[in-house]
């Protein structure tokens, strides 16, 4: 009865893309402005701020729907991997106040999505 490894892939999916369209829903809010300048200092362009959008917002939905499920996944890789690199870099060895990993919620988001990207959807999906 507690075996059901398609409702605990439906639950990793929401976890992960309900958690993730927070942060995309407090940008479309809030703006990129940030990020716009992360990318300038790093001499990229601003434009490419745009794609948080992609990876915060669209990325969840389709994890969470599980519609291309694979693919949703591996946008949300990569939006976290460039929030790593241009933000978050110089803290991948460092611990946070309270003794956790400083990027325990960047590496729940990366490593969650590398998990749904081998897990696959499971049963409760719109399209794989």
């Amino acid at each position: 009865m507690l075996e059901n490894v398609d409702l605990g892939k439906l639950i990793i999916r929401l976890t992960l893309g309900g958690l993730m369209l927070f942060h995309g829903i407090a940008k479309l809010l809030n703006g990129i402005g940030f990020i716009e300048g992360e990318l300038v200092s790093h001499g990229l362009p601003a434009v490419l701020a745009y794609g948080v959008f992609i990876g915060e917002l669209l990325a969840p939905l389709m994890v969470m729907l599980g519609y291309h499920t694979r693919i949703g996944a591996l946008l949300i890789i990569f939006n976290m991997l460039v929030a790593i690199a241009l933000v978050h870099g110089h803290q991948l060895l460092s611990l946070g106040s309270n003794g956790g990993w400083a990027l325990e919620l960047q590496g729940f988001f990366l490593f969650t999505a590398i998990a749904v990207i081998f897990l696959g959807p499971g049963r409760y999906k719109l399209k794989n």
